[in-house]
């Protein structure tokens, strides 16, 4: 892992205060070096070193992101993030990791992870990735609690609970799987690029490989199929549109 002279300025609350992290890793000299890294740039940094640890410091600290270990002396990581998000804690997770399997990748996925990193990896792009992640997830703090719905066909979205129903029966959403499904709603009936859906879902204002947009439009079709038919379509080189079933052609 390297150090960048010049990395991305920290990200702030709402309230001006800086955005509160929880670097979560049993290892010593990295969980120092994550830690010292993010404070540098000026976030407000705790840390924990197992997974009950974890839940523990979620509860204290309140955090606005956390930065996941998998491997942990408890708990695994995907363990962690699914506790959390079993109690209803949305706050995002960037997961680190020396897995880089399919099995694994998705097991980071399903159990709420927004991001997943790598071993080894630089510490720039995991400055990156942070920012990104904050970028998007404290202007949804900040703005999004006014309480409007919007409905696409029978699917509709309450914006201030982040539920979802189609057809009157609730679906269990993510909150990365949310956000997205909020964007395609926003954008029905416009093809919407794969590079457009990162920018705005996950906040990458910068190139990265990742196929994050593809498997959570996957996770999203799996649940909301189940409901009805085919409401998010491939528009095959280009993107995906979300269109009312009627007007539908693959």
């Amino acid at each position: 892992m390297t150090d960048s002279n010049t990395p991305p300025e920290a990200l702030t609350r709402p309230d001006g205060s800086p955005a509160k992290l929880l670097v979560v890793d049993d290892e010593d000299s990295l969980a120092h070096l994550l830690v010292e890294a993010l404070a540098f740039q000026g976030y407000d940094v705790s840390v924990a070193q197992s997974g009950s640890a974890a839940l523990e410091a979620v509860e204290e600290h309140d955090p606005d992101l956390v930065v996941l270990d998998v491997n942990l002396p408890d708990y695994d990581g995907f363990s962690v993030a699914g506790r959390l998000r079993e109690a209803g804690k949305d706050v995002p997770i960037i997961f680190l990791t020396a897995r880089s399997g399919t099995d694994d990748l998705r097991d980071g996925y399903d159990a709420g992870g927004d991001d997943y990193l790598t071993k080894p990896f630089r510490l720039e792009e995991l400055s990156l990735r942070v920012a990104a992640v904050l970028r998007r997830t404290l202007a949804v703090s900040a703005a999004g609690r006014e309480g409007d719905t919007v409905t696409v066909a029978d699917l509709t979205l309450d914006l201030a609970t982040h539920t979802v129903t189609r057809d009157g029966n609730t679906v269990e959403l993510s909150p990365t799987e949310f956000r997205l499904l909020r964007y395609l709603a926003g954008q029905a009936d416009r093809v919407v690029t794969r590079p457009e859906l990162l920018k705005h879902v996950w906040g990458y204002h910068f190139e990265v490989e990742t196929n994050l947009a593809e498997t959570y439009i996957f996770y999203l079709r799996r649940k909301l199929e189940k409901l009805g038919p085919r409401i998010i379509h491939t528009v095959r080189g280009v993107g995906y549109m979300l269109r009312t079933p009627k007007d539908a052609k693959e």
